[in-house]
This record gives structure tokens, C-alpha cells and sequence, in this order.
């Protein structure tokens, strides 16, 4: 039988479909299919905006029209979110939480057994336990997503993502080895952990990110270990200086800002202020010469202000970020900011999106020439147009003239010049 997936979100999500994947491989299912001949088709869903939600709802009834006589999957976030969404799509014909990691192949089989449409969506619970299934590999061919927490207790006031996540846990240190061997004995050479709240790794216990970045970086045949999106005050001098000693980390620090302007911040419920994150940008560069620093930023809050917007903006250019996300706010009902007054039109948030964007793409150009004329090593991972495309540990993308067997290993390159979103080197022996 085949089975075919449709991923939306963020690196979590692109894990838990291998994880998904891998279980229905196991039970014999072929995962390798054109979509098109699908006999079970499996939608990932994210809820972190309403476009999010959007897209979610457009694909279930796009995907249901084109495989009219397939088995449709909604499972993910937006179920975990919305306890009504059955109603709204009843175009689903199973539909699971990300609570029910591991349920795929039973509630298939239930349902090819008995017939009948599934809603097997579960609550998080207080104090429930990390159990997404481990996979042993993954879709890129030399770099791995390995999800090693879950869960969010932060309540940011625009957020939903607490409440279709549950809170933090954190996966054992004996379950990240086992995996990571698995994947290195696949040839994978880079590790990314990622994380709904990748920072609070640990909580409640006595580990932290660290431990798990040291977990990673003594397995043989890994060669580098990078993290995903981090909240800003969780990262102290301690924690750098640990990483600094991993000569496998990669100096790359997503620090997610959402706003540089302090009254934005507070109404968003944020647990820093600019200083604090101009002054975790400064040490992180002391520490990491090299580091790229990247970041989300969110325009058009509840409540944001023409100066406020002033304000966001000249901090971002500021800090002169390697790379932003730029988007707008989205209401989400449910959450505090839903109901804060003074909602700017959506006109504006996109004028300011625009603005946003060209600054930050400016010191993004600039970031990519201060690059130039140095030696970086460079994972290389794609071949296209006779160029080999691959990242330095500080994820400035590379590419070179393409060269046999060059896919897949690292290799010294000498930056040359900047085209585009990367940098154009040369092989340096």
C-alpha cells in the first residue's frame, strides 16, 4: 500500500513526518510513491499563524479532491489546537494530535478494519512524558533534524503554540545517542536539534542544551552539530563557553527577537528587553568571531505604533542580522493578544513587512561581503546548474563549481564574491 506525506511548519514538524514515515515503512506501507497514486495521504499541519491554518485547511480539501478514494490524515498542530476541527473538515478521515505520536499504523488499521472516520485527538496532559519515535534517517542526504524537546511554557501573548503543544519535556540523553549512531552509520554528517522551545531542554531536570549538544558531538562520523531557534534568555555565558569547547558546534545563534522595541516586547509578554538582547548579541560575538547571528521579527503587533515600528527597525538594523524571517502578526483567538485593542490593518503590516524585509535584506548583503576573501570549510549537499551548493558552520551558503563526489563531504573553499542570497568560492587545498 503507499503512503504519501505533505509537511507545513517548522523543523519539528519535518521530523515528525520521518518519524511517521519510518513507522509506516515498518509496517510495510511503500512511502516512495508519486502522490498521485497514494493510497493513504498524511498532512502534517502547523498552527504557529492563521495563514498556518489556512494552508492547512486549503491542502485537506485540495489533496481530497485529488485522491478521492484515498485515506486523508490530519494530524499536527491545528487538531491539537482546535478540538472542532473534525466539523470543519470533513474531508479528513483520521485525524490525530501530536499527543498520539506512534498511533499512525493502529488507527490506519482501525480504520481499514471497521470504516468510519477517526478522530483520535488527545489532550497534552500535565507532566506527560517526550515519546516521538526515533527515526534512523532523514530526508536530506548529509544533514539531519533530530528533535530532542517538545512542549512550550512560555505564553507569549500571541502564541497558540503552547496550547497545541503542551509543556516542555525533554528526550533522554540515551535515546539522542541511540539515534545519532543510527544516523551516522547513514552517512549523515551534520546534526540540527530542534525543538518547539529548543533552549529549555532539560527543565525540570538536571541537564541542559549543552549536555545534549556533547551527547551529539562524540558520536563518530558526526561531524558538526547545530541548533535551531533559541529563546534569547535562556543562552548565559556558561552555556557559550561549553559550546565554545565543542570544536564540532557551529557558531550559527537564532536568537528570536519578534520586536526591538521594549513596549512591543512587554505587551507580547516576551522575558527580555533590548538591552538584554543587544548584550547577549555582543558577548556571543566576543565568544564566536565568526557567529551569524539570525532571527524572527514580527511587524504590526497589537498596538504597534509608527514609532514603535521606528523603533523595531532601527534595532534590527543595529544588531545587522545574517538572516531574518520577517512576517506579520496574526490574530489567533484563544490567546491574550487576540483581544488587545488597537489592532493595526492589515495594509499597514504589510507596508511595514516590506520595509522590514529590504532593511534587513541590506544587512544581510553585508553580513555575505564581510565573508569574502576568507577560508571556510563548506558541507556540500546539492548539485544544480554546474554548481555544488553546500554551508560553512556559520550556515553562509557556498557555492562552487560543481566537482564529482564532492556532494555529501567537506571541503575548504575560498569566498570570492557575493550573488545573490550566497557566496560564489573556489575549492582552496
Amino acid at each position: 500500500m503507499n503512503a504519501a506525506f505533505y509537511t507545513l511548519g517548522c523543523k519539528v514538524n519535518q521530523y515528525e513526518t520521518e518519524s511517521m514515515r519510518e513507522q509506516l515503512e515498518q509496517a510495510g506501507y511503500n512511502c516512495d510513491c508519486d502522490r498521485k497514486d497514494a493510497d493513504v495521504f498524511i498532512i502534517n499541519s502547523c498552527t504557529v499563524t492563521a495563514e498556518s491554518d489556512r494552508k492547512t485547511r486549503q491542502a485537506v480539501r485540495r489533496f481530497r479532491r485529488m485522491l478521492p478514494n484515498a485515506v486523508i490524515v490530519l494530524c499536527g498542530c491545528v487538531p491539537a489546537a482546535f478540538e472542532d476541527i473534525g466539523e470543519q473538515l470533513p474531508e479528513a478521515d483520521i485525524i490525530m494530535s501530536n499527543s498520539g505520536e506512534g498511533m499512525l499504523c493502529s488507527l490506519l488499521d482501525e480504520y481499514f478494519r471497521n470504516g468510519g472516520k477517526i478522530n483520535a485527538v488527545t489532550p497534552h496532559l500535565k507532566g506527560e512524558q517526550y515519546k516521538t519515535p526515533e527515526i534512523t534517517s532523514f530526508s536530506e542526504r548529509t544533514r539531519a533534524f533530530v528533535k530532542i524537546e517538545d512542549g512550550c511554557d512560555r505564553f507569549c501573548s500571541y502564541c497558540i503554540i503552547p496550547f497545541a503543544r503542551g509543556r516542555v519535556r525533554s528526550r533522554s540523553l540515551e535515546s539522542i545517542r541511540t539515534e545519532i549512531k543510527a544516523l551516522a552509520e547513514k552517512g549523515f554528517k551534520e546534526i540540527v536539534l530542534v525543538g518547539i522551545n529548543l533552549s529549555a531542554y532539560g527543565k525540570g531536570t538536571s541537564l541542559t542544551l549543552c549536555d545534549a549538544v556533547s551527547e551529539v558531538a562524540a558520536v563518530d562520523g558526526i561531524e558538526r552539530v547545530r541548533l535551531g531557534s533559541l529563546e534569547p534568555d535562556h543562552i548565559s555565558d556558561e552555556m557559550l563557553m561549553r559550546f565554545k569547547g565543542e570544536s564540532k558546534f557551529c557558531p550559527q545563534f537564532h536568537l528570536s527577537l519578534q520586536s526591538g522595541c521594549d513596549q512591543t516586547l512587554k505587551r507580547m509578554n516576551r522575558h527580555y528587553d533590548s538591552a538584554f538582547y543587544r548584550d547577549l548579541v555582543s558577548r556571543i560575538r566576543a565568544i564566536f568571531p565568526d557567529a551569524a547571528i539570525t532571527t524572527d521579527i514580527m511587524v504590526g503587533f497589537a498596538g504597534e505604533s509608527e514609532e514603535e515600528f521606528a523603533a523595531s527597525l532601527s534595532f534590527a538594523r543595529e544588531i545587522g542580522f545574517a538572516k531574518a524571517h520577517i512576517f506579520s502578526y496574526s490574530r489567533r483567538k484563544g490567546t491574550v493578544a487576540d483581544k488587545l485593542p488597537s489592532q493595526v490593518e492589515n495594509a499597514v503590516k504589510a507596508k511595514r513587512s516590506q520595509i522590514m524585509i529590504l532593511s534587513c535584506e541590506e544587512r544581510e548583503k553585508a553580513f555575505l561581503s564581510a565573508q569574502v576573501g576568507r577560508v571556510f570549510p563548506v558541507l556540500f549537499e546539492t548539485e544544480e546548474g554546474g554548481y555544488c551548493f553546500g554551508y560553512t558552520p556559520n550556515y553562509t551558503r557556498v557555492k562552487v563549481a560543481a566537482k564529482e563526489g564532492l556532494c555529501g563531504h567537506i571541503a575548504n573553499a575560498l569566498l570570492l564574491s557575493v550573488e545573490d542570497d550566497c557566496c560564489r568560492g573556489e575549492l582552496y587545498e
